[in-house]
């Protein structure tokens, strides 16, 4: 059994999002990672990119996220569930002027090493050059989403 309690968990912030990382599959045998984000008022969000290795789900517990799947967009209010599958390209931004929190599943656990390997970077004052940002994201079975409306629904 794995219990993460309110104040415990390791913390991510990648600029306006704070993550609490509730289990980052090493209890799971890395089929499961789990994290809780708070965005931020006026969070834009990623912009539109696809994973090839892994599912990722959002349930919303408080406040509105804009999803944007391809061209698909939905505003997703408390009690929402998003999934995104391999493959599917998705952006996800807080439009409203209140906090949002979002509960991630990742399946596989993959993702979660990406944001700790974003928040290094941050917190070393360096900011990625494109080329190694493509690479960071590669590492991790991701790429941008082209050919669509990037980053839609900021």
């Amino acid at each position: 059994m794995s219990v993460v309690r309110p104040r415990e968990g390791e913390r991510i912030v990648l600029g306006t999002t704070r993550m609490r990382v509730l289990e980052d599959g090493t209890r799971t045998e890395h089929r499961l990672a789990v994290t809780e984000s708070v965005l931020a008022p006026h969070t834009p969000g990623p912009p539109q990119h696809r994973h090839a290795r892994h599912d990722e789900g959002f349930y919303v517990l408080s406040g509105t996220v804009r999803f944007t799947v391809g061209e698909d967009v939905c505003d997703a209010t408390a009690g929402t569930f998003v999934l995104v599958p391999p493959g599917a390209p998705h952006t996800f931004a807080n439009t409203t002027g209140q906090p949002a929190v979002l509960l991630s599943l990742f399946t596989p656990d993959l993702y979660v090493q990406y944001f700790r390997d974003l928040r290094d970077t941050i917190a070393e004052r360096r900011t990625p050059s494109p080329q190694g940002h493509l690479r960071t994201m590669s590492r991790y079975a991701t790429e941008p989403a082209t050919g669509l409306a990037e980053g839609a629904g900021r």
